[in-house]
């Protein structure tokens, strides 16, 4: 059964305006209880902010209060339509090196998935998986899985 993105990207997605300070995205993403936030100006999604980008920004000495989100932002975003099949969303992202693929339709963002929603559908993903670390496509991951998961 083929599954597309729009079945289980989460929404609304969590965003932050590209002046917003490196602190205050850290304590959107905390209310929120999520690891990344899309960088937005004019209603547009123009980057995006993560747990790992903050950490290496505070760890590099960066003063969080003083220093916008854009600042430290990966951009450009990289995002998939609503209607891309799952298993090619998943291959995108392990192509890209990516966790997280926001989700725009229409120039629109309409949601987010990430590699936390692959796990929830976990059971329907797995073969596939298989097939990738088998392929030596998806070795970055293969520290995650255990042999038994898979087999």
């Amino acid at each position: 059964m083929d599954m597309l993105v729009k079945e289980i990207m989460r929404s609304p997605v969590i965003t932050v305006h590209q002046d917003a300070s490196v602190r205050k995205a850290a304590q959107v993403m905390n209310e929120a209880e999520v690891g990344s936030v899309i960088v937005c100006t004019d209603n547009k999604g123009i980057g995006i902010v993560t747990e790992r980008d903050i950490l290496k920004f505070i760890a590099r000495g960066g003063d969080a209060k003083k220093t916008k989100v854009s600042e430290i932002m990966s951009k450009p975003l990289i995002v998939v339509s609503p209607e891309t099949d799952l298993e090619e969303a998943v291959k995108f992202m392990i192509a890209k090196k990516i966790k997280k693929l926001p989700v725009v339709d229409e120039g629109k963002l309409v949601g987010i998935f990430t590699l936390t929603d692959v796990a929830r559908i976990e059971p329907l993903l797995m073969k596939a998986l298989k097939s990738l670390i088998a392929q030596g496509l998806a070795r970055k991951f293969e520290k995650y899985i255990k042999p038994s998961y898979i087999a």
